[in-house]
């Protein structure tokens, strides 16, 4: 009998294993996640170098985890200190997917789940804690910067307008965006992880 060849490995990569959280009191820990999915997760290097600029900023903010996909970025954040995290996700399924890792992980007290397209916050901008600053993760499909760009500058111009002082958003684009068309575009600092390019508005604490 002939013996069966391996199958070949998958074209996605690591893209199939569910993404882990990479430092602090949940390092280590996965998340649930939709294989073949429409989740794009940050690639790991790229989220270690974001939360090494963001560093203590991150402790006792509130954070808004837009495009959230497996919410990595907002379960990174709690796993390093923030106090609550907002997701947001429009694909249904996907947002069922975060509720069940914030509830493996035990954080789902400190969580919520805002399923939706949330494009709509630029029409009216849902009830936000004012008290604590915000760090605010924008990290679309990067299509949308070219097929939504107007779209999503109207979405950073708002939550920008009304962020609470000491705030902090990041927005994560590819190289072929251009960073001029950011509102308030002098104040943003840009530092490029490949295949990423990251902007910062508000102080980097590290």
């Amino acid at each position: 009998m002939p013996r069966r060849r391996p199958a070949p490995p998958s074209p996605a990569g690591d893209a199939a294993e569910p993404p882990r959280i990479i430092g602090g009191s949940l390092r280590r820990r996965r998340l649930a996640h939709l294989p073949g999915g429409p989740t794009r997760p940050m690639k790991d290097r790229v989220r270690e170098a974001l939360f090494d600029l963001l560093g203590t900023g991150v402790r006792e903010s509130l954070v808004l985890d837009l495009f959230a996909g497996t919410g990595a970025l907002g379960f990174e954040a709690l796993s390093r200190g923030a106090a609550r995290a907002v997701f947001t996700e429009r694909h249904f399924p996907t947002a069922d997917a975060i509720r069940r890792s914030a509830r493996d992980l035990g954080v789902a007290e400190r969580c919520e789940v805002r399923p939706g397209d949330v494009f709509m916050w630029t029409k009216r901008l849902p009830d936000l804690p004012p008290e604590s600053p915000w760090l605010t993760f924008v990290s679309p499909p990067w299509s949308m910067f070219q097929d939504r760009r107007d779209d999503l500058m109207a979405l950073v111009a708002t939550l920008l307008a009304a962020a609470p002082a000491r705030s902090v958003m990041v927005v994560e684009g590819d190289g072929s965006f251009d960073p001029a068309a950011l509102p308030d575009a002098a104040a943003w600092e840009h530092r490029p992880v490949l295949p990423a390019v990251l902007h910062f508005h508000g102080r980097l604490v590290s």
